[in-house]
């Protein structure tokens, strides 16, 4: 299906972004602190650019891995049927998990993720968002950290796709379509 054309507006800059990861990553090594090694959990594909920036920052030991679940596929709205691509390799049980989302829209994604994780025991688990859209939540997710909160518009960038495009921004924009 071949895509309308559009042009992407910036809405977030790389220089803003840059100094809300560091802000960020600060507060979660305040946080756990005590910890013996943090499980950073990305959420692929949209969050590994944030990932890689925030993990830099954080002041602790760090213990990476992904889990890879799709609700969107190359659309631009979700279908809120949630497939798990690509689960953990290692395990969270006792451990101290941080789980990273690129963005927070209906909840649906995160909730469901976040549900298989916890049956997992793990000692305890956060959730850090880059973006949040909270005009569009229907389920509710307990998102301590959040990066950004950001209207009802279709972004790209900074890891994010629209169908496996514009992932390699620095910034974070939003898609305008333009007419034909």
């Amino acid at each position: 299906m071949p895509q309308a054309p559009y042009t992407v507006d910036e809405l977030i800059s790389a220089k803003a972004i840059a100094a809300r990861v560091e802000g960020l990553a600060r507060d979660i090594s305040t946080h756990f602190a005590d910890t013996d090694k943090l499980v950073v959990v990305g959420l692929l594909r949209g969050s590994f650019i944030f990932i890689a920036d925030l993990v830099r920052e954080i002041d602790l030991p760090v213990e990476v891995d992904f889990l890879e679940a799709s609700s969107y596929g190359d659309a631009m709205e979700s279908s809120r049927e949630v497939r798990i691509l690509k689960d953990l390799r290692g395990e969270i049980a006792g451990r101290d998990v941080l789980v990273v989302e690129d963005i927070i829209d209906t909840g649906h994604t995160l909730k469901h993720v976040l549900e298989i994780l916890e049956t997992r025991h793990p000692r305890r688990m956060e959730v850090c968002a880059l973006l949040n859209k909270p005009s569009r939540r229907e389920a509710h997710v307990p998102a301590k950290w959040i990066g950004f909160d950001i209207p009802d518009e279709f972004v790209v960038g900074y890891g994010i796709d629209y169908a496996q495009r514009n992932r390699n921004l620095p910034h974070i924009g939003k898609v305008r379509f333009l007419e034909s």
